[in-house]
């Protein structure tokens, strides 16, 4: 938080405030009722108590929302690097052509790799199911917060937790999703 307290005054930057109009337009007038409080102040009119609210509320209102978006960048990194992580730790139950099982960090599973993913697993990578059906939790690449059904022949992405059942997935576009 502390962060994003500093970001919401480095972001004052009127190079950054001009690709926001609004927030743009409210810093001008925070600038200009500021440097008119200053003009009242020193020559003793009596709109110094008017003047100083409409300056604070501006002033406010700019830094406000430049902590609401400094928040939301931090929170977006935050999950894009806890993502990269899981991407990186996440192991997969590769079905090899003799139908043995064997373990093995995502990173090593190839297009065409068949992996078996058991109820609480992650799913190691995007794919498509090809036998059995499961509720997959998407909700860290869609945004949805429900479970979505996979099903026979339905593209999957990968990372999120299977719900129920075992099922099987045929792995494609992985190269898609590791930059090497």
């Amino acid at each position: 938080m502390f962060r994003a307290m500093v970001d919401s005054f480095a972001k004052l930057n009127p190079r950054t405030m001009v690709k926001n109009p609004v927030r743009f337009v409210v810093e001008v007038g925070a600038v200009l009722t500021t440097l008119q409080l200053v003009r009242d102040t020193l020559h003793h009119t009596g709109m110094v108590g008017f003047g100083l609210q409409i300056t604070v509320w501006l002033w406010f209102t700019v830094l406000f929302a430049n902590f609401a978006e400094a928040m939301a960048e931090g929170r977006g990194k935050a999950q894009a690097d806890t993502l990269r992580k899981a991407r990186a730790e996440t192991r997969a139950h590769r079905l090899r052509s003799d139908g043995a099982i064997e373990e093995v960090p995502s990173s090593k599973l190839r297009s065409g790799d068949v992996v078996v993913v058991s109820a609480g697993e992650f799913i190691p990578g995007d794919g498509e199911v090809i036998e059995g059906v499961a509720s997959v939790d998407e909700s860290a690449i869609t945004g949805e917060s429900a479970p979505e059904p996979a099903c026979k022949r339905r593209p999957r992405h990968g990372l999120g937790p299977a719900r129920t059942d075992i099922f099987f997935a045929e792995i494609f576009s992985f190269a898609s999703i590791v930059r090497r």
